[in-house]
């Protein structure tokens, strides 16, 4: 016994809407993880992502941690064809949680004209990246630079005493981009 021509299509039919919603519901899951993604790497400092405003710090925000020494060094790296020069001015520092510290970033505009930089922070181990507290960061704002101008742009943190004590060494890395439509 064989199905009829029209029970066949409406068979078909019937298939057909089910792979279209199973395509549409695929989609909408992929589209939906970029955001899910980014809110939870905010929450729990997952992949390194930092804050990208200053920290709001209560004076009473916990005292400086003299019994500990943790190392925090400075990775600079570019973007694909970005025409920078860019390093740190000290590769590490000897810190103890809760002082606060600065240092800063070079960076050098390469080209014959005017370009608009943007550096994307990083931290490493990921779940460090909600003790380091930045006061003040270049990273925060696009950078404005002329043609071949040089500046020393500054960074101010602390981190914080209630990071564990397992964490020996932070590495904050940044890479500098050229804004896009912006510049040169």
């Amino acid at each position: 016994m064989s199905a009829t021509p029209a029970a066949v299509t409406m068979a078909n039919r019937r298939l057909l809407r089910r792979l279209l919603l199973a395509a549409a519901v695929m989609f909408g899951f992929a589209y939906a993880l970029v955001p899910l993604y980014d809110v939870l790497c905010q929450i729990t400092g997952l992949g390194g992502r930092t804050n990208d405003r200053p920290a709001q710090l209560a004076e009473t925000s916990g005292a400086v941690d003299s019994s500990r020494t943790v190392t925090v060094q400075f990775v600079a790296s570019l973007g694909q064809d970005a025409p920078w020069e860019f390093r740190p001015a000290v590769a590490s520092l000897k810190v103890q949680p809760g002082a606060f510290y600065q240092t800063s970033f070079y960076a050098r505009n390469l080209s014959g004209q005017p370009l608009v930089g943007r550096a994307i922070p990083s931290v490493s181990p990921g779940p460090a990246a909600r003790y380091l507290q930045k006061i003040e960061c270049f990273c925060f704002n696009r950078q404005d630079f002329a043609a071949g101008e040089a500046k020393d742009m500054p960074l101010a943190f602390r981190l914080d005493p209630a990071l564990p004590d397992n964490i020996k060494t932070v590495t904050l890395s940044y890479t500098f981009f050229q804004v896009a439509g912006e510049g040169g």
